[in-house]
């Protein structure tokens, strides 16, 4: 009864800081409560036994898109610009959707029925067989890691292409010769402001720990290469506000960066491949070792690093290109 009264209260919130966002014209306002929207998110994610899901919504609904936003904000006017039209077929469309979904929610089975029909198909398989065939206890990383080896495989190269994107797009119109979001010498962030900068230097070292935990926990417990590596990018980032830039760029220069983004696509496709010269099957990781249980490990932990690096390799290298951006 208590988390169903906790959730109707954090809906409520999520309701009014939605509308509290359209209705805002002060762009600073509306993304900070997107960074609000995002921490009771996750707060719901935690409450639906999400975890993992929460802890990516965290790390980078409310932390590192917080920061990407400030960045774009500072690239264009404080607050929005009016529009003359289309405010009465805009609310028509979001009036339809609305219905829409909220029709589609009757014919939802009830929250947690183990008769439904999710829990009827493949998920009993993977409950009985991932101890057998894995020795480890989180279902959702074995799921992820090897039954659905391809699917997360996907996923990394999508993150992979989407930060050369993002670095083609802000490197658009750059002198040859300054080089690719060459730092601004003058940034040295918040390192004169002095609760900040205790605080801040408090947190790091705690963050990128707790980044390192998450993602050699993974088989254990909630996490694994996708949040971890978004929870060490943000230890990073928020090191780069409290130093500056060009600190952040000393510790992990660019070029490391890149080497991150590659260099984690390619571990986990060579662990692939090196399955298949051993004789099994692309991302068929039972024959990396003599046990197959033990193969099934040493390949999950494996790819799940090659998932973190390139994600935090990822998330850093459009931060500093917004941040260049910005400083110009």
């Amino acid at each position: 009864m208590i988390e169903v009264v906790f959730g109707v209260f954090l809906l409520t919130l999520l309701v009014i800081t939605a509308v509290a966002v359209v209705r805002t014209e002060n762009l600073f306002v509306a993304v900070m409560l997107m960074s609000i929207f995002s921490l009771l998110m996750a707060a719901n994610f935690f409450i639906l036994d999400a975890a993992d899901v929460a802890l990516t919504e965290a790390a980078i609904g409310a932390g590192i898109t917080t920061v990407i936003f400030l960045g774009a904000l500072a690239l264009t006017a404080q607050r929005e610009k009016r529009s003359p039209n289309g405010r009465f077929a805009t609310l028509g469309v979001i009036s339809v959707l609305a219905a829409l979904m909220i029709w589609a929610t009757f014919d939802k089975p009830r929250l947690g029925d183990p008769d439904a029909p999710v829990h009827q198909h493949v998920a009993p398989w993977y409950l009985e067989q991932t101890p057998e065939l894995m020795g480890i206890p989180n279902v959702v990383t074995a799921v992820l890691g090897s039954f659905r080896g391809y699917d997360t495989l996907g996923e990394v190269f999508v993150v992979f292409a989407a930060c050369i994107g993002v670095l083609f797009v802000l490197s658009a119109g750059q002198g040859l010769d300054r080089g690719l979001f060459a730092p601004d010498p003058e940034s040295e962030g918040l390192r004169h402001h002095l609760i900040p900068k205790v605080v801040g230097r408090l947190l790091v070292p705690f963050i990128v720990l707790f980044g390192l935990y998450v993602q050699f926990h993974g088989e254990y417990g909630p996490g694994g290469g996708f949040q971890a590596g978004a929870i060490i990018a943000t230890g990073v980032i928020l090191y780069a506000l409290l130093e500056g830039e060009a600190s952040a760029l000393n510790a992990l220069p660019r070029s490391v960066l890149l080497g991150m983004v590659v260099g984690g696509a390619l571990l986990y496709t060579g662990v692939g491949v090196a399955g298949m010269l051993l004789g099994g099957n692309f991302l068929d990781y039972s024959v990396l070792m003599s046990d197959p249980v033990i193969g099934q490990q040493v390949g999950i932990v494996l790819i799940e690093a090659g998932v973190g690096i390139t994600v935090c390799g990822s998330l850093l290298s459009i931060f500093h290109a917004f941040a260049a951006r910005e400083a110009r």
